[in-house]
């Protein structure tokens, strides 16, 4: 080999040699990154919804204002029928939930909270990620009450008297399965207030209502983060918090739709598409030993509420490494403050 070959060898060496470092580099780049919301390949968030509500201390509910109990499942929501029932649990073959956003603001013709599927895509220009949302909502009419992107039901609350409703300790969000992704740290629960009727209206009259009022929204596992939440919540909003025990995070709602053109950052609270959101946190959240949470308040007569459960694309904890877990709600309410 001539001294020019072997020059020409070296410098091919060296280019191979830089060329794997930069892939490896990239690789390293590939394998830590965290989203906010999940990258478009990473669309499927819970693949299954489990929803047990029930009452202690005889409180009696109803999905129709005509039947009462003190336990409702998934089964007793999607069999209610009435007149302008728009209840869906997107749980069967291809239906998931997806992230989606609120800012708890409601509709005043319909009574329902604006709801926004949130999706991260790529600024043609600059190369940043961005957040665009569109509005969706809740059609669980036919075999559509299977579909849809968030869980949402009416629940009908019958008392003698006015009083406050209370979630109990008994109530949670959890995962299903083996395989905790985290993506139950991103959950809440909304309790919306639609009105009331006296006591011995007829069911039609009950359902009807359509007040919308928020009275809560219940972020359960507020103080619980996964590792790559707690990167994602450092990369994507400059937040430091910690695996357990942390503070409750403020973050932003989505209240309006956002379009790729309005090149919109992750980590963007412009007043325009964003608003500040008040959740309850868990019930370790100061709250005294054995007492429960106030979710609401029914008067004397029938009370209907609209409960809304979602993976909220805002949380720190809602990224592409919790996607495909399931999750089983299960609420529990009761007219009593606190544990006997």
């Amino acid at each position: 080999m001539t001294k020019k070959q072997a020059r020409r060898s070296r410098k091919r060496r060296r280019k191979l040699f830089l060329a794997l470092i930069m892939i490896l580099l990239l690789v390293a780049t590939l394998g830590t990154a965290t989203y906010a919301w999940f990258t478009a390949n990473r669309t499927v968030t819970v693949e299954a919804i489990n929803v047990n509500v029930s009452t202690s201390q005889g409180l009696q509910i109803s999905v129709d204002a005509a039947n009462w109990k003190s336990i409702v499942t998934n089964s007793d929501i999607l069999a209610a029928s009435w007149d302008g029932i728009n209840n869906q649990i997107p749980n069967g073959s291809g239906n998931t939930m997806v992230p989606v956003s609120t800012a708890g603001l409601t509709d005043s013709a319909t009574g329902y909270m604006n709801m926004f599927r949130g999706t991260v895509e790529t600024n043609a220009s600059t190369g940043d990620n961005i957040l665009s949302a569109v509005a969706t909502v809740e059609d669980g009419s036919g075999t559509a009450k299977n579909q849809g992107d968030f869980v949402v039901f009416d629940l009908f609350f019958q008392s003698t008297e006015a009083q406050t409703v209370y979630l109990t300790s008994n109530s949670s969000v959890v995962y299903a399965g083996t395989d905790d992704k985290g993506i139950q740290n991103a959950a809440r629960v909304a309790f919306i207030d639609e009105g009331n009727v006296a006591y011995a209206s007829t069911p039609a009259s009950a359902q009807a209502l359509h007040g919308g009022t928020l009275r809560m929204i219940w972020e359960p596992n507020y103080d619980v983060h996964t590792a790559s939440g707690v990167a994602n919540a450092s990369s994507v909003y400059g937040i430091t918090t910690s695996l357990t025990g942390g503070s409750k995070l403020a973050y932003v709602g989505v209240k309006a739709p956002i379009a790729a053109a309005n090149a919109i950052a992750l980590d963007s609270t412009n007043s325009t598409y964003f608003q500040s959101v008040t959740t309850t946190g868990s019930l370790a959240a100061g709250i005294p030993t054995n007492s429960y949470i106030s979710a609401f308040q029914v008067a004397a007569g029938i009370t209907k509420i609209r409960i809304y459960m979602w993976i909220e694309g805002q949380d720190v904890d809602c990224e592409d490494h919790a996607s495909g877990s399931s999750l089983t709600y299960n609420l529990q309410f009761s007219i009593d403050s606190s544990a006997t």
